[in-house]
C-alpha cells in the first residue's frame, strides 16, 4: 500500500501485512512528520506471523520504502510502534435521534398548543361559572324582592281591612265580597294575575272559609275541599294557608293549576288582621317577576355558547397557522444545517470542488461561510504540499 507524507509530500510504500495491531506510525526521512498508518482489513484470515525475539521491533527497512522519480530505497532509521489511534482512526457517527424539525414541532407547537388550550379551557370554565353565578344571584335577588314585595302588600292590605272594619261595624262576613268598599280593599291586585283574598281562622267546627276572593265560587266553601282539584299540589298550599294558627306570619311556595291544566309555582304571604279573626292572603305566580332574569339568563347562555364557539375557532386556527409556520420554517431549517451537513462530509473524504452556496444571512450563513473557508484553507494546504513535492 501506498502512504503520502502529508507535510512533504513524500511517498512510501509499506506492506500492510507486516504492521502489527490495527495501526502504527513512523517519522518522514525527509520532514520528520509522524505518519500514522492504519492496518487495512484482510479479505481472508492471515497466517499467523512466526514468534519474533521478546526485544526485537520490525524495522521500516523490512516493512516501508520510499519511492521517488520511480526509483526505490529503504528506509531503516525508523522503527514501527503503535499509533495514537489504536482506537480507530475515522471517528464514528452519531445514532439517530430527535430531528431537529421534530424538536421545533415539540416546543413551538405542541407545547404551546397544550397550553394554549388548558389557558383557553379554564377560560371558558370561569367565564361559564361567571354567567351562572350571577344568572343564580341575580335570580335570587329578584326572588327576595319580590317576596318582600308580595309582603308587604299583604300586610298594607291587612291594615286597610283593619281600618274599614273598624269603621264599619255592622258589616257582616257574609258581605264581604258584596260590599264593593270592601272588597276594592280586600283584593286587590298582585303583581301580573296575583291578587290578594281574605279568610278567616276555623271556629268550634274546624272550618277554613273564605270570604272575599276574586273567585266568587271559593266564597265561603270549605277551604280543605280543594284537596281534590289540587290533588298532590294541596299540602303545599295547606301549609302556607293554614301557618298562621296563633297569630303569625305564614308565607312560602306552592304549586299551582291553571285553567288550561298547566302547574307553577306560587308565593303567598298570610297576614293576620290584628284584633279580628280575619286574614289576608297576597298570592302570584314568581315567574311574573323572574321571567325577565331567566330571559337575560337564556341570552347570556346563548352569548356565552357563542364566546365558546368563537375562542375555540380562534384557538384551531392559532395553532393552524403556527403549526403551519413552524413546519415550513423547520423544513427549510433542517434542509440547510442537512445540506451543509452533506458538504463537510464531501471535504472530508477529499471532495474539495463543491460550491457552497447560501443566501442566509443568520447563524446558518455564518455556518456556510465557515465551512467555505476551511475547503479553501485545505485546498491551499494540499497545494502548498504538492509545490514542495
Amino acid at each position: 500500500m501506498i502512504v503520502i507524507c502529508e507535510e512533504c509530500g513524500k511517498k512510501y510504500r509499506i506492506d500492510p501485512a507486516k504492521i502489527k495491531g490495527r495501526a502504527a506510525s513512523f517519522k518522514c526521512r525527509t520532514c520528520t512528520h509522524l505518519i500514522v498508518v492504519s492496518k487495512p482489513e484482510p479479505a481472508v484470515p492471515e497466517p499467523a506471523a512466526p514468534p519474533r525475539a521478546p526485544n526485537s521491533r520490525p524495522t521500516l527497512e523490512s516493512i516501508t520504502t520510499s519511492i521517488e522519480d520511480g526509483a526505490t530505497t529503504a528506509v531503516s532509521d525508523a522503527a514501527v510502534m503503535p499509533a495514537a489511534a489504536e482506537t480507530g482512526i475515522q471517528r464514528p457517527r452519531r445514532a439517530g435521534g430527535v430531528g431537529l424539525r421534530n424538536k421545533m414541532l415539540l416546543l413551538f407547537l405542541l407545547i404551546p398548543m397544550v397550553l394554549m388550550a388548558g389557558a383557553s379551557l379554564l377560560y371558558l370554565r370561569q367565564l361559564e361559572t361567571t354567567t351562572d353565578l350571577l344568572t343564580d344571584e341575580s335570580t335570587k335577588f329578584v326572588n327576595r324582592m319580590a317576596e318582600e314585595k308580595i309582603a308587604d302588600i299583604s300586610a298594607a292590605v291587612a291594615m286597610q281591612c283593619k281600618l274599614y272594619l273598624l269603621s264599619h261595624p255592622e258589616l257582616k262576613k257574609e258581605d264581604f265580597n258584596q260590599d264593593i268598599g270592601f272588597k276594592s280593599i280586600a283584593v286587590q291586585k298582585v303583581g301580573l294575575t296575583g291578587y290578594t283574598a281574605l279568610y278567616q281562622l276555623p271556629g268550634s267546627d274546624d272550618v277554613w272559609r273564605t270570604w272575599a276572593h276574586i273567585n266568587p265560587k271559593i266564597i265561603a266553601i270549605d277551604m280543605s275541599t280543594l284537596k281534590g282539584p289540587l290533588g298532590i299540589n294541596f299540602p303545599g298550599f295547606w301549609r302556607v294557608f293554614s301557618g298562621v294558627k296563633g297569630g303569625k306570619k305564614s308565607q312560602g311556595y306552592y304549586t299551582w293549576q291553571d285553567k288550561d291544566g298547566t302547574f307553577r309555582d306560587k308565593f303567598m304571604v298570610c297576614t293576620p288582621i290584628a284584633g279580628t279573626r280575619f286574614v289576608i292572603a297576597a298570592t302570584t305566580y314568581m315567574d311574573e317577576f323572574t321571567g325577565p332574569v331567566r330571559m337575560m339568563a337564556s341570552t347570556a347562555k346563548a352569548l356565552t355558547d357563542r364566546a365558546k364557539m368563537i375562542t375555540v375557532a380562534i384557538l384551531g386556527a392559532t395553532l393552524l397557522f403556527i403549526g403551519l409556520i413552524v413546519s415550513i420554517y423547520g423544513h427549510r431549517l433542517s434542509s440547510k444545517i442537512k445540506s451543509l451537513t452533506e458538504v463537510a462530509d464531501r471535504i472530508s473524504v477529499g471532495e474539495l470542488g463543491m460550491e457552497i452556496e447560501t443566501k442566509s444571512k443568520d447563524e446558518i450563513g455564518e455556518l456556510a461561510e465557515a465551512i467555505a473557508r476551511m475547503q479553501d484553507s485545505i485546498r491551499l494546504s494540499i497545494e502548498r504540499l504538492r509545490r514542495r513535492r
